[in-house]
């Protein structure tokens, strides 16, 4: 998918509520695993390429896309099926929630906050550089009203699933990607809007390796 049906898609989305329906992700084809495995590294230098909607889909599938809508179950395993991540990506158009139920991403922020990114997590480069930022956040009481104390442990846990789907996924790509934990909590929570329930995990840049 070229530049300008990505810039296309933003801006259907704009005229249609701020939605944009994602590909049908591709669960047949692909690297195997095992491939992906030998092939993962931590990538912190990005090329200026932007990534495909495709791409972008299949990413957000790979980490929380749904595989069973009938039990509601997703990629990732998550204690009691409560699920209590919520995902972002952060694009030079705007910084996007993503809806695993749909595949399709809402419009939460108009305008480029990778470099604002950047600034909160200790200007890592690697934030600002990449054309794709993935963000989990976390809402800790979804799982602490069943497991009350554990509830922190599952998260933490499920949290660390769902990015290892997303950097293997990446490496299937041909994509790099780096899981980033060093940040200021309350100003990535600032920047994306996050409800006061909801904690930021992971920041994952994401994009083609600088050649």
């Amino acid at each position: 998918m070229t530049i300008l049906s990505w810039v296309t898609m933003v801006v259907m989305a704009q005229s249609a509520g701020d939605v944009i329906r994602l590909p049908r992700p591709d669960t047949a084809g692909g690297a195997t695993l095992a491939m992906s495995l030998a092939s993962r590294r931590s990538v912190r230098s990005f090329g200026e390429e932007p990534l495909t909607v495709a791409q972008i889909g299949q990413l957000l599938w790979a980490a929380q896309g749904m595989t069973d809508a009938v039990k509601g179950l997703r990629t990732a395993p998550s204690s009691g099926a409560l699920y209590p991540l919520e995902t972002f990506v952060v694009l030079p158009e705007g910084a996007y929630r993503y809806n695993p139920q749909h595949h399709e991403l809402s419009l939460k922020i108009q305008g480029d906050l990778r470099h604002a990114l950047q600034k909160a997590a200790l200007n890592q480069r690697a934030v600002g550089d990449a054309p794709a930022v993935v963000v989990f956040a976390a809402v800790y009481e979804r799982v602490a009203v069943k497991y009350k104390g554990r509830a922190t442990r599952y998260v933490d846990m499920e949290a660390g699933h769902a990015c290892q789907n997303l950097l293997l996924q990446a490496a299937a790509l041909k994509l790099g990607a780096v899981p980033v934990g060093a940040f200021h909590d309350d100003r990535i929570g600032e920047l994306l809007k996050l409800p006061k329930e909801a904690s930021p995990l992971y920041l994952v840049p994401v994009g083609y390796p600088k050649r």
